[in-house]
């Protein structure tokens, strides 16, 4: 690639962490690299800070969403 240390894998890794990262499936993610194994996408999906952020904001929108639909003004099960 004539950039010294940088390897085609390279960029393979990164833009399969960052399709991941993007909210990608593990089938999706399987599907992008042509692979069968669950094993090889899994690689890719690095458990990150942002990602656990979004996963709490999505889960507190979701109760907020619920109570606002109930009068009584408590907390309907999700």
């Amino acid at each position: 690639m004539g950039i010294k240390g940088l390897h085609f894998h390279d960029l393979r890794h990164t833009g399969n962490t960052l399709a991941a990262q993007s909210g990608a499936s593990l089938a999706d993610l399987k599907a992008r690299m042509g692979h069968d194994s669950d094993r090889a996408a899994l690689i890719y999906q690095h458990a990150t800070r942002d990602a656990d952020q979004k996963i709490a904001d999505a889960l507190s929108a979701r109760v907020e969403a619920e109570q606002g639909k109930n009068d009584g003004g408590t907390a309907m099960p999700v």
